[in-house]
């Protein structure tokens, strides 16, 4: 059992989103815990771009998890943050995206908090947000989605995937789903069984906002089959929705502006 010295101040564990990949879309506030942080705990999801701003002299530790591979489960994680905590360290718990959609900060925090050690929240853009700035089709659109929801493609301890697929199946929302490679087949199923149509586009992004990102626009109907051919480097997002059916004009507008570069994949 840890016990603190009542010499020694506790640290600080600042739950930090480091967003979708790109450095330029973190927060001044975000950057400046960064590289005074005396420990930087950081997750798989943070990119290469996002690491190489730690002051080389900075103590990094990697708590990252693997598909169907936890090398440090979480409850490890939340016990390595208390103690170094406890230890008088400022910790800087890094996380891709944002720390409250799909980051487990709020798990950490209660954790931290149970311990006595004081924790605060700094936000970051989630890969959703991320990946409409990059491609351009918005998450919401006048006539074509008058709303949006985030979702896990993903269960822990690979549990059964029990979304609320009625509720899901909304032509009228676009629907964005996190970690969801592994179970697209299910979630597609699931989606048309409760009433979308086959035809409904759908786009894969992956590594969103990145050197990396590659986009794969396909439909609900073939959208497994497509994404098996590609085999898309994680983290991949799915936008599910009427919004997608803007990106082939957005494209090919930007394509003209800047003499035809971009990444898309067409299925």
């Amino acid at each position: 059992m840890n016990t603190h010295s009542p010499y020694k101040p506790c640290g600080m564990v600042h739950l930090i989103g480091a967003g979708p990949g790109d450095p330029d879309l973190l927060t001044i506030k975000a950057l400046r815990l960064i590289q005074s942080a005396d420990v930087v705990v950081f997750d798989r999801l943070v990119s290469p771009e996002i690491m190489a701003l730690i002051p080389a002299h900075t103590r990094k530790i990697d708590v990252g998890k693997l598909p169907k591979c936890h090398r440090v489960p979480q409850e490890a994680i939340n016990a390595l943050l208390i103690d170094l905590a406890l230890d008088g360290l400022r910790i800087a718990r890094l996380k891709g995206g944002d720390p409250l959609i799909f980051g487990r900060g709020s798990e950490e925090a209660a954790d931290l908090r149970a311990a006595g050690i004081a924790v605060d929240y700094v936000p970051g853009i989630t890969a959703a947000q991320g990946m409409a700035a990059s491609t351009g089709v918005p998450l919401t659109h006048r006539g074509l989605a008058t709303g949006v929801r985030y979702v896990t493609g993903h269960r822990a301890k690979d549990a059964k995937l029990d979304l609320d697929w009625a509720s899901l199946a909304c032509e009228a929302t676009t629907l964005v789903v996190y970690m969801g490679v592994q179970n697209i087949a299910e979630i597609a199923f699931h989606l048309m069984r409760h009433g979308l149509p086959a035809s409904l586009p759908v786009m894969a992004v992956s590594a969103a906002t990145t050197p990396r990102e590659t986009r794969l626009v396909s439909n609900l109907g073939s959208i497994v089959t497509d994404v098996a051919s590609v085999q898309p480097d994680a983290p991949v997002l799915f936008v599910i929705g009427h919004v997608v059916s803007l990106y082939e004009a957005i494209a090919m507008a930007d394509a003209a502006l800047c003499d035809g570069a971009g990444t898309a994949a067409y299925a």
